[in-house]
């Protein structure tokens, strides 16, 4: 057949050589990302957490590191075993690479600022808890947000993703239940430094519907304090407890802790009432003897 077509034999093979090498590469995806980095005593930090240590580490020096130095500070500060290519990867889905000397927040940042709390809807906090799901060897994140003063978790978001439309969605739904949607006063709503939270659509969100957003400074969770408290207590009863093995394991344990927390756990804080029980009794009350300061 090749003497007929007058192709010659070197010709033939090399075509299907090359053939072979590109189907090949197009076979080769690579190793799949595994979504998480290990600490020097192999505990698990999930990429969005790495994320947000990023950001922090961006935000927090007059100069802009690289994404090499950003990399030495991660093992230095947080104790992470990772090299300079996931970073770089982490950054460039940050959109943190172009013009790194220049590098200045997406979204002008609002400092939290000290505040006197005496009633309900006054002041909400909202922050990330990361659990791990054994089966699946993948992470899940839940997002809530918390009333400062009664204590309640208003609505909550569970999902193996989060990002800043998810956060916007949970706010809105936070303000529905709370009767709040189409107040002319609405809450302050406190977070940290999350990509969720200094994203354009969770800013654009809050600018439309009139909630202020206000970041804390980064290092500094007391300034977050009653929403870390909630997550020490959602990871001593819930999350630490259990291990999952699937997802609907991991929501179906989630769900019936919240339910659980606002309607039977009592807080000393509260005269010993639960979350729902306080709320329903001093709906639009202002209690200057419980007066919150932070």
């Amino acid at each position: 057949m090749l003497k007929f077509s007058g192709l010659s034999k070197s010709t033939y093979y090399y075509h299907i050589s090359i053939e072979n090498k590109v189907k090949a590469k197009s076979e080769n995806v690579g190793r799949p990302i595994v979504g998480y980095s290990l600490t020097n005593d192999s505990c698990r930090i999930c990429d969005e957490q790495i994320k947000e240590y990023i950001m922090e580490a961006i935000q927090e020096d007059a100069f802009y590191y690289g994404y090499h130095k950003i990399t030495h500070t991660l093992r230095r500060e947080h104790k992470l075993i990772i090299n300079h290519k996931k970073v770089y990867r982490l950054c460039k889905e940050l959109q943190v690479l172009k013009g790194q000397r220049v590098i200045k927040p997406q979204v002008k940042s609002r400092i939290s600022v000290n505040r006197i709390i005496k009633k309900s809807n006054e002041l909400w906090e909202a922050d990330i808890k990361y659990g791990y799901i054994l089966g699946e060897n993948k992470f899940f994140f839940v997002l809530s947000i918390i009333d400062v003063f009664d204590r309640s978790i208003i609505d909550y978001y569970i999902g193996y993703r989060c990002t800043g439309s998810d956060a916007a969605s949970l706010l809105r739904r936070c303000l529905i239940k709370r009767n709040l949607f189409n107040s002319t006063i609405n809450p302050v709503i406190r977070t940290d430094n999350g990509p969720q939270f200094i994203s354009h659509i969770f800013e654009d969100s809050c600018a439309e519907i009139h909630v202020y957003h206000e970041r804390i400074p980064s290092r500094t969770p007391n300034k977050n304090a009653h929403i870390e408290a909630f997550h020490r207590i959602f990871q001593d009863e819930c999350i630490g407890v259990y291990e999952f093995n699937n997802y609907k394991d991991a929501y179906t344990e989630v769900s019936r802790f919240m339910k659980r927390y606002n309607t039977n756990r009592i807080h000393s804080s509260l005269k010993y009432k639960t979350p729902n029980e306080f709320y329903a009794q001093n709906l639009g009350k202002e209690i200057e003897s419980m007066a919150i300061r932070l």
